[in-house]
């Protein structure tokens, strides 16, 4: 693969996921921190400008950087995220439209999920 063509690729990828993110900052079902960090990744392999312009931001730039470094997840993230999933865990299994094993098998993708987050840690570890 020619670097030219690795570079587009890189840079669509981060195009395509800070479009998501604003797409986050207008719909509250959506988040955008998490849509940035793959963008902040994707950008840091082929658009190391973009890359510092999403860890320079004033809001945004700081959870990345903390996420980067530390894998700090903040608590009011988790808590917002568990009951977004929640939600939606509680109106799919009203929906007759799924199979149930469907609904059972994202329920545990869900709950592996929301364990995971759970077990971040929460702020910057002290040295």
């Amino acid at each position: 693969m020619t670097e030219l063509l690795r570079m587009i690729i890189w840079r669509s990828v981060a195009i395509t996921f800070v479009l998501l993110g604003l797409v986050g900052l207008a719909l509250p079902v959506m988040p955008t921190v998490p849509f940035l960090l793959v963008a902040a990744w994707a950008g840091g392999k082929g658009w190391p400008k973009l890359e510092a312009k999403l860890l320079a931001h004033p809001k945004y730039g700081p959870p990345i950087i903390e996420w980067r470094r530390y894998g700090v997840v903040r608590r009011n993230v988790k808590i917002v995220t568990t009951l977004m999933m929640s939600g939606g865990a509680t109106i799919m299994m009203f929906l007759d439209t799924i199979p149930l094993w469907l609904k059972f098998t994202i329920l545990a993708i869900m709950v592996t999920v929301a364990t995971w987050l759970w077990l971040r840690p929460e702020h910057i570890p002290e040295d």
